[in-house]
């Protein structure tokens, strides 16, 4: 009986999964229990990062990343965590010297009404939690996303209009932040309007930055890729990221969601990564401002639309089918250690930082790499 997997992939490079299951087969127990205990070697010296590993080696060792954390890559990395998946929480509290700063998914922006503002969703902040990610890491900024909600057209317009509107909403962050013991805010309001209004979407993000930076706040901006997976410019492009970067600290490149349901294939071909970030920035200059995006899940075509697929159900497919892992260079589907290296090989070329979408949903022994 032939196994129907589900495929999941990251990129165009990736792992090939398959499995051919007899029916005596299907009734046997194949375990791999996962060590838990932490390494006393990375990934890489223990072999892992490899073209062929066996299903066993990945379900056994997924745990294991290494007792000696310490952060190799040398650009910033942004960590997103979300209230959904708790694991995000301890990721960041295990592997907080390798982060720069964390954004917990949190915070909603609300206009009440004329020059009235709200942030929404202050129940989430768990200081503890904050606590014990800043003890493993001194330096690491807390900077919650703040997404711009529940916005009319007409309540852009307005504030668009007026400086008043504009400097209350400025005024509105700091206080929270300051009341809070925020570092800043991650910004997530660029792709509300669709591509439009970019002028006035640019004095607005400028303003509130630079509100944010008198206050020593950190600011930075989600923003959409530069080319869309059909090779057209995309909402935000060279000539905004130029008027801003200036202003904003960093720059959160969403860099996957490539392919959709209607369209199956890589969730962020390598190629289009690396044109995203020239798109921007051909030169080296605010380069390092760019966050490039890294997604730690898969995605699942084979049910009805397109699901995310993490890192624990990975392991369940692995367990279950028993498969040949082969590394294929133009196949898709899989979460897998080459394709994150690759990625973090080449914002490291490029001179960029990085994000992680999110924090818990892959395995815990990928943050060996960075």
């Amino acid at each position: 009986m032939r196994a129907s997997l589900v495929f999941l992939h990251i990129v165009s490079s990736c792992w090939l999964v398959s499995a051919t299951l007899s029916k005596t087969d299907a009734k046997k127990s194949h375990k791999a229990e996962a060590e838990t205990s932490p390494a006393e070697l990375s990934v890489l010296e223990r072999n892992l990062v490899v073209s062929d590993p066996h299903w066993k080696d990945i379900a056994k060792e997924e745990k294991r990343y290494c007792a000696h954390i310490k952060k190799t890559f040398q650009g910033p990395v942004l960590g997103y965590v979300t209230p959904w998946n708790s694991h995000g929480y301890d990721v960041a509290k295990m592997f907080g010297s390798k982060l720069t700063s964390v954004s917990p998914v949190w915070l909603q922006l609300r206009r009440r009404g004329p020059e009235t503002f709200d942030v929404m969703g202050l129940h989430d902040h768990d200081p503890g939690w904050v606590k014990a990610v800043r003890k493993s890491n001194k330096k690491v900024r807390i900077v919650p996303r703040l997404l711009f909600d529940g916005w009319s057209y007409q309540d852009y317009m307005a504030v668009f209009g007026s400086e008043d509107e504009i400097d209350e909403l400025g005024t509105e962050l700091v206080d929270v932040a300051k009341t809070e013991g925020f570092d800043g805010f991650t910004l997530e309001l660029w792709s509300q309007l669709g591509g439009n209004k970019r002028k006035e979407l640019v004095h607005l993000v400028k303003h509130i930055c630079e509100t944010l930076k008198a206050k020593r706040l950190d600011c930075i901006l989600v923003i959409p890729p530069a080319v869309t997976s059909t090779g057209q410019p995309g909402m935000f492009g060279r000539e905004e990221f130029e008027q801003l970067a200036p202003v904003v600290d960093g720059f959160s490149l969403m860099t996957y969601d490539y392919s959709s349901g209607a369209r199956p294939g890589p969730s962020s071909p390598l190629p289009w990564v690396r044109d995203c970030v020239l798109q921007l920035a051909p030169n080296s200059q605010w380069r390092e401002k760019i966050l490039l995006g890294l997604n730690l899940y898969g995605l699942d075509f084979a049910s009805q639309g397109t699901e995310p697929v993490l890192g624990t159900r990975y392991i369940e497919i692995l367990r279950e089918h028993r498969p040949k892992v082969l590394w294929d260079e133009y196949s898709l589907f899989l979460i897998k250690y080459p394709s994150i290296d690759l990625r973090i090989s080449l914002a490291a070329e490029l001179g960029t930082g990085i994000s992680l979408w999110e924090l818990g949903q892959g395995l815990d022994y990928f943050y060996d790499l960075l």
